[in-house]
């Protein structure tokens, strides 16, 4: 069976035809985009972000695993005599998976206390790698260059493991090994020698390798070790930046010592490690433990940690790779069915699920969102619906710090409720310092898992959204880091995202309106979307009721879009700022649709005034921006050119510009466009401007 992670090996990603050809048979055969990421960047032309534009468009029966069969043996490959032409997988998938650094929390490094036993570590070290029988190579004698680095000079490979274990075991070091050199330190050859020379030639076993980075922190190499559940034998601090890791490899071979190596340290770049690649031979120096260097001890870190063999190890990653429950028979648990998560907001929400709020500009998603964080932390109503009482943590990614707080004070003061628990509510300001979810989760876990919330309310989420909101793949992608800090922090994930526009009257089911992706429609446990009617001239009871009213009021129909329960009956409520009221006298029974084609205030279509064409703009603009577009097409904003081109008179910031068949909105100011990761340059023709596309290098 042939080896798909083999066949990347032997091809270069150099050649642009060979680059296409790749990835249209990787995603022939079943294997994911990061796949082919990952060979890419083995070629200096690697820019981020061209793979996935490319992987989206191939639908090809045509370019499949064979292609990569005959590409490898173009550039080297030499199949096993009697090999069948199946593809296997199971390599990829187990390439695939890494160590995520980002949820790797830095380790304290044990330190040497007390009466250090240097002789003990010394022999413990000799003991466990090597047979009495074999030639060791160390060098303990050191000159100083010109920079005032020790390199060895006079190693030695001619003298048995037994000899110098008798020694230790029955005078010192110096009589075992010489007098030291106490500022350089001793440096030992890990893999037994043949006692002719100290080359890789030499070496009799290939039992273990030398994993070290001299790039990142000590505690973050220790933490990273030890997620990585690497076979180490020992973890040896060498007196200096790094941490050595005698890693176990039992290769029978050369060719196989190779192959394990470069699959170590593959795995370890990958999870963000960052080794040093001059460490793969197996005649490598490490540092020996049980000897000074300058005023810090090399010794032993840790002993027999991770996977007991190399074999084993990659048996565990298999297992990672393969991180999907088990299977479960209805029989076995018929008459035990686990209890239903307890309902945070009966009807609507349980504890660990997933609530989508959404809603047009102006409708005052924000609001409602801080309100129902009161309303969780006073164990009280919200829109005419309970809620469970509990700690909640409120990230606000949009508002400056100083008017995030004033806005709860707000609410309380036009609730009229005392703060009795206003403890019960944290909140999270990071405008100006949001970053991505995939960045952001991990974060969230870190900090949230101890703080017993019972909700996290993520306010507005295109703020942290990563890659195309239009891409199916990558919103699933975006909205999984939502599952994963559910499931890890045990919370309810409630957040905010707007309606495309025009998608109030286009929809008549809520979960469409949300813009973007449909899997914005189908991952949320609860969608509760508010659609605007027109309040004027139905206002004068709710008045009565509430003399304190703002002067300007607005209404809204709240419908729901519920995997979990039955299906709730659509409600109005008042938005007085700053709170939603529930219109529990039906005084917006008969209220229009604002968006709807009936008489009356109409906010659709064409009819915008200009004002509220730039807010338009300028919000999709920001949307935009967060997948690296600088323009919006027109359909988007809901206008057409003409009209469009009149409100964006001489005096807008805005224009409209023809690339390829789309029209496109822009500042006017911007003489580049990027759209759909493609960029686009303005060129003076005559009197006219035209839009040139700037072709990438590899094409």
């Amino acid at each position: 069976m042939i080896d798909i992670s083999e066949l990347l090996s032997y091809i270069p990603p150099d050649d642009y035809d060979d680059w296409i050809k790749v990835g249209m048979a990787l995603k022939h055969e079943g294997a994911d985009l990061s796949v082919w990421e990952s060979w890419s960047m083995g070629s200096n032309k690697f820019q981020s972000g061209d793979c996935a534009k490319r992987w989206k468009s191939f639908d090809s029966d045509e370019i499949t695993g064979g292609t990569l069969y005959h590409l490898a043996t173009k550039y080297g490959y030499n199949p096993p005599s009697g090999m069948d032409n199946d593809f296997d997988l199971t390599n990829l998938l187990l390439d695939d998976y890494h160590v995520d650094p980002s949820f790797v929390s830095r380790e304290k490094i044990p330190q040497v206390t007390g009466q250090y036993d240097a002789r003990g570590e010394m022999l413990e070290y000799f003991t466990t790698l090597f047979e009495p029988d074999d030639f060791v190579g160390y060098c303990i004698r050191f000159r100083q260059d010109k920079d005032g680095k020790y390199k060895p000079t006079d190693t030695q490979y001619r003298r048995t493991a037994g000899d110098i274990i008798s020694k230790l075991r029955s005078s010192s070091i110096e009589m075992a090994l010489g007098t030291l050199d106490q500022n350089a330190g001793a440096y030992v050859r890990f893999n037994p020698l043949d006692g002719k020379g100290e080359n890789n030639s030499n070496v009799i076993r290939r039992k273990y390798c030398l994993l070290e980075s001299d790039t990142i922190p000590l505690e973050q190499q220790y933490a990273l070790i030890k997620a990585m559940n690497l076979p180490c034998v020992f973890v040896i601090s060498s007196g200096g930046k790094s941490l050595h890791a005698i890693v176990k490899v039992d290769a029978e071979n050369e060719a196989q010592y190779k192959e394990r190596v470069r699959d170590i340290y593959d795995f370890a770049e990958k999870s963000g490690f960052k080794p040093d690649g001059q460490d793969k031979n197996e005649s490598r120096f490490s540092r020996l433990p049980g000897v000074k260097r300058g005023d810090r001890w090399q010794y032993i870190v840790a002993r027999s940690i991770g996977a007991p063999s190399y074999q084993a190890w990659i048996e565990w990653r298999q297992e990672q790779a393969d991180d999907l429950p088990t299977e479960t028979n209805m029989a076995e648990v018929w008459n035990n069915l686990p209890p239903l998560k307890e309902e945070l907001i009966p009807g609507i929400l349980r504890a660990g699920h997933k609530l989508l709020l959404a809603g047009p500009s102006k409708a005052g998603k924000s609001f409602l969102l801080m309100n129902l964080a009161v309303s969780f932390a006073e164990g009280i109503e919200w829109i005419g619906i309970p809620c469970k009482q509990g700690r909640v943590c409120y990230v606000n990614l949009e508002l400056d710090e100083a008017s995030c707080f004033d806005r709860f004070r707000e609410i309380y003061e036009k609730l009229g409720i005392p703060p009795r628990n206003i403890s019960n509510i944290t909140v999270w300001n990071l405008r100006g310092h949001s970053v991505p979810m995939n960045k952001l989760a991990p974060v969230m876990i870190r900090r949230f898992k101890s703080k017993g919330y019972i909700a996290i309310i993520v306010d507005p989420i295109y703020k942290v959204i990563t890659g195309d909101e239009n891409s199916a793949t990558e919103m699933s992608e975006f909205c999984s880091y939502f599952d994963k800090v559910a499931t890890e922090v045990g919370v309810a994930m409630i957040y905010c995202h707007h309606h495309s526009k025009g998608a109030a009257g286009k929809y008549a089911n809520a979960a469409d309106r949300s813009s973007g992706s449909g899997v914005f429609a189908r991952d949320p446990d609860a969608i509760l979307d508010l659609r605007e009617v027109r309040a004027d001239g139905f206002d004068s009871g709710y008045r009565k009721e509430f003399p304190e009213a703002c002067s300007v009021l607005s209404g809204f129909e709240i419908s729901s879009t519920l995997r979990e329960f039955a299906p709730m009956q659509p409600f109005r409520v008042w938005f007085d700022h700053p709170v939603h009221r529930r219109d529990s006298n039906n005084y917006l029974g008969a209220a229009p649709y604002a968006d709807s084609s009936d008489s009356g205030r109409g906010v659709a279509g064409d009819q915008k005034g200009k004002t509220d064409w730039f807010e338009t703009v300028q919000e999709l603009l920001e949307c935009a921006q967060v997948s690296g577009d600088t323009a919006v097409t027109l359909e988007a904003v809901g206008i057409s050119e003409q009209n469009a081109k009149k409100k964006f008179s001489k005096e807008s910031n805005y224009e409209v510009a023809t690339i390829g068949s789309e029209k496109l909105v822009h500042l006017r100011e911007d003489d580049t466009i990027i759209y759909k990761g493609e960029t686009w340059h303005r060129y003076t023709r005559g009197r006219t401007f035209i839009w040139g596309k700037q072709f990438p290098s590899s094409e």
